[in-house]
């Protein structure tokens, strides 16, 4: 298992279209892959989990992968997150 905390930096936070995204790019990893916000855990292969973390610009957290290629799975979730998701 690894982990990595991280800021979103894009503006609107994870709304539809850059939840979207991040979830369809980490449903491509057999890793199991979570966001910690708030003292909650979401699936972050899950669009809806992602948005009913309701995690905001500025917000900290921690990106959690588990399983047989989670340092690729936890590499690209940081690259995304930093990137603003592509905003």
């Amino acid at each position: 298992m690894v982990s990595k905390k991280v800021t979103l930096v894009n503006a609107q936070g994870f709304h539809m279209r850059p939840a979207s995204v991040f979830a369809t790019a980490m449903g491509k990893y057999s890793s199991n892959v979570t966001i910690k916000f708030n003292g909650n855990d979401y699936n972050a292969k899950s669009l809806l989990n992602i948005i009913a973390a309701c995690i905001k610009c500025g917000s900290e957290i921690e990106i959690v992968c588990d399983g047989a290629d989670e340092n690729e799975a936890l590499a690209d979730a940081v690259e995304r997150i930093e990137s603003g998701l592509g905003e």
